[in-house]
């Protein structure tokens, strides 16, 4: 798996405007698809049939359009809707690109101190999660991962604050580590399901509360507008998309990746053009 580009590395990048030569395409990435190892995977088999690279940065959804607020990227892959909408809106994006979703979970101890286990419903989970004081941990970070968690806590009606809702320090280096912090410190978490099952058997955590529609974690693609950023390689980008979004394509590499490993799909194809494809 290609490393991941630090922001150090990102800023070195763009002041030889590598990022706007025709053939190469720089990519603003949540990190739980860069941690699971999707974004490699489809960079790899984009590169092998067009010869056209593509190198990614990762960082939490809100901090990868900041970036890409100040030109220095062709594309983003995030997941926090609101967030995504301002962006486009602002002119930063030309538009949102549906592209694949997985879904987040409710994961925590074995010992549940909160009861949650089985529950059907993230909001009435978390709810009980604060009524008996549970310690939870989130990345705090305007990731699209907090994003999501916080907007379910809106749900249920819960402003989480004291000593049980803990802000983790080094939330926006991703789920991986936040996961890790969690499991040492015997809390809950909201996190998604790859990042989880790509870590499984190093943490002592489990999935309590699964399958409520409103865990659905959804990624889209945003192209930066070239209108608002000249330098943007808009073709090549065009180019991606396409297939990206393709159903023998990169939609392909989405509905079969994690299954050898896991024996099972870690993320699930949402272009439109694969929704099409579907119908009878």
């Amino acid at each position: 798996m290609k490393r991941l580009i630090t922001i150090v590395a990102l800023l070195s990048i763009c002041t030889t405007s590598a990022y706007a030569e025709k053939g190469f395409i720089m990519l603003a990435s949540t990190i739980g698809p860069i941690d699971a190892g999707i974004v490699s995977a489809l960079e790899d088999g984009f590169e092998k049939e067009t010869g056209i690279r593509v190198r990614h940065v990762g960082a939490g959804t809100g901090e990868a359009l900041k970036i890409a607020e100040k030109g220095s990227i062709d594309l983003v892959m995030v997941h926090a809707k609101s967030l995504e909408e301002k962006f486009v809106a602002a002119g930063f994006g030309t538009e949102r690109i549906p592209f694949m979703y997985n879904d987040f979970v409710i994961v925590g101890p074995a010992s549940d101190p909160a009861g949650i286990r089985g529950m059907k419903s993230a909001t009435a989970a978390l709810k009980q999660i604060a009524e008996k004081s549970a310690p939870f941990v989130t990345r705090g970070d305007k990731s699209g991962t907090h994003v999501a968690e916080s907007e379910l806590w809106d749900k249920a009606g819960v402003k989480p604050a004291g000593a049980w809702y803990k802000v983790y320090e080094k939330g926006s280096e991703g789920n991986v580590p936040t996961l890790r912090f969690t499991s040492g410190a015997g809390s809950y978490t909201l996190i998604d399901r790859a990042t989880y099952l790509s870590i499984q058997k190093e943490i002592k955590l489990e999935i309590l509360v699964e399958g409520d529609e409103a865990l659905l974690n959804r990624i889209s693609l945003i192209p930066v507008s070239q209108k608002k950023f000249p330098e943007v390689n808009d073709e090549d980008v065009a180019l991606f998309t396409r297939w990206l979004t393709s159903p023998a394509k990169g939609q392909k590499i989405v509905a079969e990746f994690g299954k050898e490993r896991f024996g099972a799909a870690l993320f699930f194809p949402d272009s439109r053009e694969w929704h099409l494809q579907q119908k009878p």
